[in-house]
């Protein structure tokens, strides 16, 4: 009952949270996500079959949090508890996606780099962006643009026969300082997704962290009240109700107050919010109307980001017949798995 009223919930919000909606992420796809798990922290030893397991135990681990985060609403998309925490995120990455309709983008970290993963969503008709993860070998297909600090073009996934990706890629090369970041993606085309916009996308795959952060930290969820399944369930999804609520508040704040969502303190709008609901005052307006002198808009200490911005008639196109796919062969490595393309 408590997952279908959150549902339910998300429904609601999703409707009012419209017009606060971050449309400059990605505007040609139809949802932005970001994809990441999170494992819950260890019950106490209260059930007679627990008391026997030493402290640190893994069968003191309740499950894993794997979420899909909307990134332009800052709500709770879809959340599965996974029994299981060591299992690979991969497997069940892909209950997450089961109703997810095509045209949607999904970022996500280093734990689901995969080159069946990645020419998976791209059979399903997802965008993605990623990491490169290092010592991952790939062959030039189509340089756009390459000074020797800067390089955007096409690329195939694997130099070798043993392991290989199915879709050509794109990979992005920059310099900030002494750093060089590098990203991947299946948005081909540079006018499409600039650079700049890369790596902003994947700088905001940050905001999960901090969704999980407070579910945690701000809610309580790192004290499990209960060693009993059905007990940790509840509060999940008591907490997650919570979370869904506090975080559309904080984005209609920062929508009328004209800032970005990450200038309202949500540690401060959980404090406050329920002191001003029990005197009978609109948390909302009170933020928006004093929020700056109480500090509950502050500037936001994230990390500007810096990216070039290549000029669309510096840019090298390829001819249209240039091959892009190939034929696969995946490695057989611990924890992966490749689920065949439904036909």
């Amino acid at each position: 009952p408590l997952a279908q009223l959150f549902a339910q919930l998300s429904t609601v919000l999703a409707e009012r949270l419209a017009p606060y909606a971050d449309q400059t992420l990605a505007p040609f796809a139809s949802a932005v996500l970001a994809l990441d798990a999170t494992t819950l922290d260890p019950v106490a030893r209260m059930l007679p079959e627990l008391r026997p397991l030493p402290p640190g135990d893994r069968q003191l681990l309740p499950g894993r949090l794997n979420a899909l985060f909307d990134l332009r609403l800052q709500q709770w998309r879809t959340v599965v508890h996974q029994d299981d925490p060591m299992q690979n995120e991969k497997v069940v990455a892909w209950d997450l996606l089961a109703d997810l309709p095509p045209g949607c983008l999904l970022v996500a970290d280093l734990g689901y780099f995969g080159f069946a993963w990645f020419d998976e969503l791209t059979a399903r008709g997802y965008w993605w962006v990623s990491r490169l993860r290092a010592k991952t070998s790939t062959t030039l297909i189509h340089a756009y643009y390459d000074d020797g600090r800067t390089f955007d073009g096409l690329v195939w996934l694997g130099a070798h026969r043993a392991d290989r990706a199915a879709h050509a890629v794109r990979l992005v090369r920059f310099q900030v300082g002494a750093t060089t970041y590098q990203y991947l993606t299946n948005v081909l085309d540079p006018p499409h997704l600039p650079i700049r916009d890369i790596a902003r996308l994947y700088a905001r795959r940050w905001d999960i962290e901090l969704a999980f952060k407070t579910l945690k930290r701000e809610l309580g969820l790192h004290l499990l009240w209960s060693a009993k399944p059905t007990v940790i369930l509840q509060q999940v999804w008591a907490v997650l109700l919570i979370a869904q609520i506090l975080q559309a508040l904080r984005l209609e704040i920062a929508g009328r107050a004209g800032v970005d969502p990450f200038e309202v303190s949500l540690h401060l709008l959980v404090v406050y919010l329920p002191q001003y609901a029990y005197t009978g005052q609109d948390p909302v307006a009170e933020f928006v109307a004093h929020g700056r002198e109480l500090r509950f808009i502050r500037p936001s200490t994230r990390t500007v980001i810096q990216a070039p911005d290549l000029p669309h008639d510096q840019l090298v196109f390829p001819p249209p017949a240039l091959e892009l796919t190939r034929t696969p062969r995946y490695a057989a490595r611990k924890g992966t798995l490749h689920q065949p393309t439904p036909k």
